[in-house]
């Protein structure tokens, strides 16, 4: 529910007009605020998500949590304090007070710290904390790790050349030129001098001993550690194309891989995609927005009907054609050479470069060298921790048990590897807290974005409310008439919603689950 936004909320709203479980947006002074009621409560907290400035009003209040209809982000309308990942940073908070039949917001609160405290832990804490990998999982974990009051050292050591970024954005508004590269690091230089945080750049581990307990990089750096988790990722699936140097073949994985795509596609007239996968089609989007001619070549029947199904492909595939890409399904590279590709029926392609966007591999080497359980991942268990005792894995590397079904699965999705950082931190403070979060990603192409809340390998039913040309459905997919998954667009609540009923459904499942899970 929304007033005019001109509406100063500090002047007082009568209590009927808020009913309870509802929430009303206007401002207090210069600030977008939200108040919200939920039974004889009221709350006052910012409008706007700190991860990318989500409307906060077009989301979910669940109990005493706001969630985020962009991206699923979670915080809580008492404190403000950002409880689930993608946001790090907390919302403001105002003071509510009720005289009579009126409720009116008061001061701006000063933010509270974390009032977690790992020294009331019986558990024996870490003596430090080592997290291999610079991404998505890793940087979670580490900031879970200070906010849950760790004291000890904690190092990311990562390969990569930049300090830990936002990687769904580099084939989406930082590849269409639309978002500076100030844009891209997920936090400022001083974030790790404050939390003292050590951040290692360009270091890639060699050489793991769980026995020792150490980890080894490439330099002769050896680096002890307590607890250790392997947020190492995975790495491009790279192809051979006959007749194509390096310099012709571009990925995108890395800050540096957009760097050199965007620097690239400055000249570009022509590009060809080899994959219709979502980054690749996101990188398709991103160089049409650019003005840049697009072909697509893949060898499935429409594009991403293995995650998505074939309707839901055909859609996205004609999305696309309506924005001048031109598809070759069932097709591969036979042969590149200048600028032509020769597909394996015989059509040339002019073209300047090649992207490759066929998927990726879990980088398993080091885990493999270790001795650590590895299937198509390095296996955990519902509590993230390897086979050995105190060596947790998170991310694209991490293979884990489905709460549904109980089978491994690995899930390449920002977010979800985000909530694996969060919950492995907590768990080598002694939380013994179960990874039982619901799967959620999301891919924006053109003016679509496609929301996607569950986990389907495999299904027997598709059924689709709505309609998908009218950019306005909800699909869920089906095993045996349980329901596993749901794709959604422009049903940003709906999907929030679909999210809390899975939840509830994992908890019913799990009645001996920690309460203080997030």
């Amino acid at each position: 529910m929304k007033i005019p936004a001109e509406t100063n909320l500090g002047n007082g709203i009568a209590v009927d007009d808020l009913p309870d479980g509802a929430m009303l947006q206007g401002k207090v002074g210069d600030d977008d605020v939200i108040l919200a009621r939920r039974g004889d409560e009221f709350f006052a907290v910012g409008a706007n998500c700190t991860h990318y400035g989500g409307p906060l009003a077009n989301g979910l209040m669940l109990g005493d949590e706001l969630r985020c209809p962009l991206h699923h982000a979670c915080f809580s309308l008492r404190t403000g304090e950002a409880l689930r990942a993608p946001a790090f940073d907390a919302i403001p908070c105002w003071r509510v007070e009720r005289i009579g039949d009126s409720v009116f917001i008061r001061e701006k609160l000063t933010p509270r710290p974390s009032s977690a405290a790992v020294s009331a832990n019986s558990h024996k804490l870490p003596a430090s904390v080592v997290i291999v990998g610079g991404g998505a999982a890793g940087l979670v974990a580490a900031d879970t790790l200070r906010r849950e009051g760790y004291e000890g050292p904690v190092t990311i050591i990562s390969a990569d050349d930049f300090a830990p970024y936002d990687r769904p954005n580099l084939s989406k508004e930082y590849l269409t030129g639309q978002a500076p590269a100030e844009w891209i690091p997920l936090r400022s230089p001083d974030y790790y001098a404050d939390r003292q945080i050590e951040l290692v750049l360009k270091s890639r581990v060699s050489s793991l001993d769980p026995v020792r307990r150490q980890v080894r990089v490439e330099n002769g750096k050896v680096y002890d550690f307590g607890a250790l988790l392997l947020a190492i990722g995975a790495d491009p699936v790279k192809i051979p194309v006959p007749g194509a140097t390096d310099s012709q073949l571009f990925y995108l994985r890395s800050f540096e891989d957009a760097k050199l795509l965007v620097e690239k596609a400055a000249t570009a007239k022509q590009v060809v995609v080899v994959g219709a996968s979502f980054i690749g089609l996101e990188v398709a989007a991103s160089l049409r927005e650019r003005g840049i001619g697009v072909h697509v070549v893949a060898p499935e029947r429409q594009p991403l009907e293995r995650v998505l199904g074939a309707d839901v492909g055909r859609f996205i595939r004609q999305l696309h054609e309506s924005h001048g890409v031109v598809f070759h399904l069932g097709e591969a590279i036979a042969r590149f050479d200048a600028q032509k590709a020769t597909l394996t029926n015989g059509t040339i392609l002019d073209t300047d470069f090649l992207v490759l966007g066929v998927g990726v591999r879990p980088s398993l080497a080091l885990a493999e060298q270790a001795g650590l359980k590895v299937d198509r991942g390095i296996v955990v268990d519902a509590f993230l921790e390897t086979s050995v005792p105190g060596i947790f894995a998170a991310g694209d590397v991490a293979r884990l048990p489905d709460p549904n079904s109980g089978e491994l699965v690995r899930i390449e999705h920002w977010v979800f590897a985000e909530r694996q950082g969060q919950v492995a931190a907590r768990n080598m403070l002694g939380r013994h807290e179960r990874f039982d979060v619901v799967p959620f990603f999301s891919t924006h192409q053109y003016d679509v974005s496609i929301k996607y809340i569950g986990h389907a390998e495999k299904w027997n039913s598709i059924e689709v409310d709505g309609r998908l040309e009218a950019k306005d459905c909800a699909v869920t997919y089906k095993l045996n008439g349980r329901r596993l998954a749901v794709a959604t667009i422009s049903r940003d609540l709906l999907n929030l919603q679909v999210e809390a009923e899975m939840e509830a459904s994992l908890r019913t499942q799990s009645p001996g689950r920690d309460q203080d899970v997030a």
